[in-house]
């Protein structure tokens, strides 16, 4: 079996030759894009996952502190402290809850990038074959891997709304839009 030459594998878009391509430059871009993304996620996973085993520490500190509170007496100046930490207790309660509540969007987030980085080496893989280049049905078998990976319905509208010919923007507006509507619906882990 022959071996074919190797490409390149930097950009030559400075110094071009006979065997400079646009599409080994995408490639190329699209590549270092998915890696960069990657890259990023991988650095903030750390930091995001020590804040959040701290917050879910703290909460079941407030708990233990609340229910200590009340075993305090209610009347004289136990009385008024018992009251005043109950109030300072549930507020700490409150905004350790809403933390808990912004990492898991933050854990959406990272899913919606490694998706997006994901997709980008599937369109490099495709776009770096001249096989698979020029055949609509590879583009229509990307199109329907990356389709699977949203995981919501406004998520899956965006997209196909954007495969029917809405500018993109115009999509993303709309589905920002209907996730703000949703920001209620959020599970706690």
């Amino acid at each position: 079996m022959t071996e074919e030459p190797s490409q390149p594998r930097g950009t030559t878009a400075h110094m071009p030759d006979l065997n400079w391509s646009q599409v080994r430059e995408t490639v190329l871009m699209l590549e270092l894009s998915a890696v960069q993304i990657e890259t990023a996620m991988k650095d903030s996973n750390a930091s995001v996952e020590v804040l959040t085993n701290s917050f879910t520490s703290m909460a079941g500190y407030m708990r233990m502190i609340s229910d200590t509170i009340q075993t305090l007496p209610d009347q004289g100046e136990v009385g008024i402290a018992k009251q005043n930490l109950s109030g300072v207790s549930e507020h700490v309660a409150g905004m350790v809850h809403q933390a808990i509540i912004a990492f898991q969007f933050y854990d959406k987030l990272v899913q919606r990038l490694a998706h997006v980085g994901l997709s980008l080496g599937d369109l490099s893989d495709l776009v770096a074959d001249p096989r698979r280049l020029f055949n609509p049905g590879e583009w229509v078998g990307l199109q329907d891997k990356i389709k699977t990976k949203y995981s919501t319905r406004e998520e899956i509208a965006m997209f196909d709304a954007v495969m029917q010919g809405v500018p993109v923007q115009e999509a993303v507006d709309k589905f920002m839009a209907e996730m703000k509507e949703k920001s209620d619906d959020i599970e706690l882990f």
